[in-house]
């Protein structure tokens, strides 16, 4: 019997061009929902195409990005990481403070350096649980991606190796439990799917 084939993704290097361009008219057409920085969110399960996507639009906003994997404190710190964020970057330039938040040292399982992010009209803010609170209460755009169970899993191995494949089941489960509070795609302003055609 013939399996029928895996979709495979696109390139998971390359942000999808029409995609960049919706969720960067949205942020331009934004306004703050707290202080003066338009903060776009983008979220989505692992492996879905966040930080691509994340990338790309920064980089044409010409904009500072937030990687939440930066800042989750070890694999079971994703809404630890959340509040993080919330305290560390997104409150502060809700004040018009200087933001700056506790890098992860992932080899150390530590807090590292301490990183400033810059102060501006966007700021992207990229990572599981980017929409869900208490983050999402400072999102003026809400993206939200989509891609296969089996697609976001071979994307997630091939980009952090080995190091992650232990962890996958761990780090799903913690998945499960913040997006069944917030069901972030049902307030999202984009929800977009990041598999080619």
């Amino acid at each position: 019997m013939t399996l029928p084939p895996v979709e495979r993704p696109g390139p998971v290097d390359i942000a999808d061009p029409e995609q960049v361009t919706a969720v960067v008219e949205a942020a331009r057409g934004a306004r703050p929902v707290r202080g003066t920085t338009v903060v776009v969110a983008v979220d989505g399960r692992s492996g879905s195409g966040k930080t691509v996507l994340g990338i790309a639009v920064a980089q044409t906003l010409a904009c500072p990005v937030v990687h939440l994997d930066a800042i989750y404190p070890g694999w079971d710190g994703l809404a630890a990481g959340v509040a993080l964020a919330t305290r560390h970057v997104l409150e502060p330039l809700s004040r018009g403070e200087q933001a700056a938040y506790p890098r992860w040292d992932w080899m150390r399982s530590r807090p590292g350096r301490t990183l400033a992010v810059p102060a501006g009209p966007h700021l992207v803010l990229e990572g599981c649980g980017a929409l869900v609170p208490p983050a999402a209460a400072f999102a003026a755009v809400r993206v939200w991606l989509e891609a296969p169970p089996e697609v976001r899993k071979e994307r997630a191995l091939s980009r952090d190796g080995e190091a992650y494949a232990p962890h996958w089941d761990r780090w799903a489960a913690q998945e499960d439990a913040v997006y069944a509070r917030a069901r972030p795609w049902e307030t999202a302003d984009l929800v977009l799917g990041t598999v080619a055609a």
